[in-house]
């Protein structure tokens, strides 16, 4: 039986949530040898609107690139949560940037962890880097990839020169992650 795992990245345009799905893919897909595919969506508005991205990972050939119900969502925004958290697959794991969304909101019946990627991106010098830390949350908790890989995936994926700090972030998001997962 194959494994196929649906996954959703969501927030508002200027957050980094296509970059976070893309690297999500390409770890998956060029560092640890499977496939991905990953489909993106933006509102009518670039900066500030609605924005989301799928992919979708598995140890075969991905047929279908959309996601059905996503067993995991990423999402840092109060209006992403809205939207994308009552679609998930039960049981699934639900990652949210805890400073923007509201947890009395939270649906039923799904796995929640909380971080505060934009304070923790400010306490490292960018707020733009949240995306990174979110990133590195999600390695940390869904046990989907390795560390090692997901480093080396930020590493080739960010601008030139942004390398060390984009590796901060995800190291940050990482050990946040451990805490919250033993916890």
């Amino acid at each position: 039986m194959s494994r196929r795992t649906e996954i959703r990245v969501s927030g508002f345009g200027g957050q980094g949530v296509i970059l976070c799905a893309h690297i999500i893919g390409k770890t998956a897909a060029i560092y640890q040898g499977e496939h991905a595919t990953m489909i993106q969506s933006f509102g009518p508005e670039a900066r500030g609107s609605s924005c989301s991205a799928q992919v979708v990972l598995s140890d075969e050939t991905v047929l279908y690139p959309y996601i059905q119900r996503p067993s995991i969502l990423i999402t840092m925004s109060q209006d992403a949560c809205d939207n994308f958290a009552p679609q998930m697959t039960p049981g699934g794991l639900l990652l949210i940037e805890s400073d923007l969304v509201r947890p009395g909101t939270l649906p039923q019946g799904v796995r929640v962890l909380g971080i505060p990627a934009t304070r923790l991106a400010e306490e490292i010098g960018r707020k733009m880097v949240l995306n990174i830390v979110m990133f590195g949350f999600f390695a940390a908790t869904s046990g989907v990839l390795r560390a090692e890989t997901a480093r080396d995936a930020v590493r080739t994926s960010v601008p030139a020169g942004t390398e060390e700090l984009n590796l901060r972030a995800f190291d940050k998001g990482f050990e946040f992650g451990q805490s919250a997962a033993r916890g």
